[in-house]
């Protein structure tokens, strides 16, 4: 028989014990798209580097897996998205070549009184893809739906 959603166990309303009442996200900076929260996971063990600019026009620059995580976390404080995207370390997949490789798992945003959930509603691996980018700030802005970012091709080798 099947079962309404209101009355399914679990998801965003489902309990809210032992949590502590949480705060909306600060506002997306203009020419962002749909709100959303961005996780992502970069493999600090993962050997290898890639060449490439971190902002758009900047000089390329020859980043190993920390290096990488350094950078988007600089980008993300410098943009005060910090709200919106977060970091972890773990496998992004592609251990078996040099890396570094990064996966974004995307997110609704919180809803403004229970835990976030941890589904995603979309996800996408930079394994072996990082040096097709015109640049490293592309993983962010691709990713929170920026207008620009859409617009943008990725660079051709």
């Amino acid at each position: 028989m099947p079962r309404s959603r209101a009355g399914r166990a679990g998801g965003r309303g489902a309990s809210t014990k032992g949590t502590a009442p949480s705060s909306d996200p600060a506002p997306l900076p203009s020419g962002v798209g749909i709100p959303r929260r961005l996780v992502i996971t970069i493999c600090p063990r993962e050997s290898g580097t890639v060449v490439l600019p971190v902002e758009r026009g900047g000089p390329p620059r020859r980043l190993d897996a920390s290096a990488v995580a350094r950078a988007l976390r600089e980008l993300v404080v410098a943009r005060r998205i910090e709200d919106h995207v977060s970091f972890r370390e773990g496998c992004a997949g592609g251990c078996g070549q040099a890396g570094p490789n990064v996966d974004v798992t995307i997110h609704l945003p919180p809803a403004p009184d229970p835990k976030p959930d941890h589904v995603a509603i979309g996800w996408k691996t930079y394994v072996y893809s990082l040096a097709s980018l015109d640049c490293l700030a592309t993983v962010i802005e691709e990713n929170l739906g920026s207008a620009a970012a859409a617009s943008r091709r990725r660079r051709v080798p």
